[in-house]
């Protein structure tokens, strides 16, 4: 997958994406690049016209979130943001905006909502105590 080399560098903040980018962007980070036809094929039903998904791509082409090959008249779009760059600072966005910065705090109210259950806490601590080894 093409990343853009700065697009955590300098402590610059990943633009937010609007629902409908977001949705294209997942398309294009599924097929790892894509012509217009094939991005449009990959949009959930019912899908939006090829006109509406190519102008959110110029949009997502002017935030820097993907980039143009040109094969003659044709364009093939890939991603400059990685689906994880992207999740990781969506996040931590939430975890400042919401919950005092604190990660702790967002795995709480995850827990009060029901949204966590103890298994999965269980499994989640397995697991940073086997990444800490």
């Amino acid at each position: 997958m093409v990343t853009r080399n700065d697009e955590r560098s300098g402590g610059g903040r990943i633009k937010p994406l609007t629902k409908a980018e977001e949705q294209v962007m997942k398309v294009v980070w599924k097929l790892g690049n894509g012509l217009l036809m094939e991005i449009v094929e990959g949009m959930p039903r019912p899908a939006p016209h090829k006109n509406t998904v190519a102008t959110i791509l110029k949009t997502l082409v002017e935030k820097g979130f993907v980039r143009i090959e040109n094969i003659g008249r044709i364009h093939r779009y890939h991603p400059l943001i990685s689906k994880e760059t992207y999740s990781r600072d969506t996040l931590s966005t939430v975890a400042k905006g919401y919950f005092e910065g604190s990660f702790t705090n967002v795995v709480s109210f995850l827990v009060d909502e029901k949204k966590l259950s103890v298994k999965e806490l269980e499994l989640l601590l397995q697991q940073l105590k086997k990444n800490k080894k």
